[in-house]
């Protein structure tokens, strides 16, 4: 472990996105803060994320990032007055676990007197650096980001914290125990199609199904679902993710929340490699490539893209049947 000089007084640590990376990066701030509890601590963060630093009891203080008013030559002309605010900062350490030029350059305007970031920055981040923590083997990305700790003198913890806050109670939340299914994603090739929804549902006759995140709800909705589709707030699919009996989802940052909350999830891949991107929780269960098996945070199924046929969703509400049975 590396020890440079005195304790911290301010800390700078950047994450600004994206969601799932925000969760991934809370237990490495949890850390810094045991570490140093008298330091302040500053999170830069996406304001589209910021809702998720509400359960962080140990955080100082938050610099927001409105990345969508940043868009075209007109928001990088609006950029610049907010990088450059950024020097008023003046940390004596950053640590920048986005590891893009852009990041890496707030850092640098930030002021910060020890700059720190991952070995495997992209974009030429690194020699912005004063120091690279070397992250090694290929790894889930919350194992990643605990890497950077020793380089900094913080000890990696043994079980890694996850606070989220509450969450708020969105309207039209069912009054009897729900199954929560996310079925859509932004990412290529990873969202449920509308009639595997409604096969899901239909599935499970006994149980309610609620069905959020953003997207097209089946037409006509099964009897049993309930539609939250493009309804609710970040805050709302917390609350509603703490109280699910079950959580489905495709991999996505709300797969993530649930991953921090709760060992009742299934977190459907088709091309992504679960030890790498999947829920990090070891009692979270994974279907891929027809199979349902523990996360163990195995390295290598990538190789195949296959999708979930009609087979594989019946037999995946099955398996999610015998779970609350």
């Amino acid at each position: 472990m590396t020890s440079q000089g005195p304790a911290p007084k301010d800390i700078l640590f950047i994450k600004p996105g994206s969601m799932g990376d925000v969760i991934h990066a809370l237990p490495c701030a949890v850390a810094i803060k045991n570490r140093w509890p008298d330091a302040k601590l500053t999170w830069l963060i996406d304001d589209r994320w910021q809702p998720l630093l509400g359960g962080l009891s140990s955080l100082d203080a938050a610099v927001v990032f409105p990345r969508q008013k940043f868009r075209g030559l007109l928001g990088i002309l609006k950029s610049l007055s907010w990088i450059a605010s950024l020097s008023r900062l003046s940390p004596d350490l950053v640590l920048d676990l986005q590891g893009l030029l852009r990041s890496a350059l707030m850092a640098r305007f930030s002021g910060g007197k020890r700059i720190v970031g991952l070995s495997d920055a992209r974009e030429g981040a690194t020699g912005f650096y004063h120091q690279v923590a070397p992250v090694g083997e290929p790894c889930h990305a919350v194992t990643r980001y605990l890497r950077a700790l020793p380089t900094l003198g913080v000890p990696v913890p043994k079980t890694p914290e996850f606070p989220l806050p509450i969450g708020t109670e969105p309207e039209g939340t069912p009054a009897e125990p729900y199954v929560l299914l996310h079925p859509y994603s932004r990412g290529a090739g990873k969202s449920l199609s509308p009639d595997h929804v409604a096969e899901f549902c239909k599935a499970l006759p006994h149980r309610t199904v609620l069905i959020v995140g953003g997207g097209i709800a089946p037409d006509p909705l099964p009897s049993n679902a309930r539609s939250l589709l493009n309804r609710t707030s970040l805050d709302e699919l917390i609350w509603l993710t703490r109280r699910a009996d079950f959580v489905v989802s495709v991999d996505s940052g709300p797969m993530h929340i649930a991953a921090a909350l709760t060992d009742r999830l299934l977190s459907i891949h088709t091309w992504s490699d679960p030890g790498l991107v999947g829920p990090y929780n070891p009692k979270a269960h994974i279907w891929k490539d027809g199979q349902i098996f523990a996360q163990d945070f195995t390295v290598g199924r990538e190789a195949s893209d296959r999708t979930p046929t009609s087979e594989d969703i019946q037999s995946m509400a099955a398996w999610v049947d015998g779970q609350l049975t």
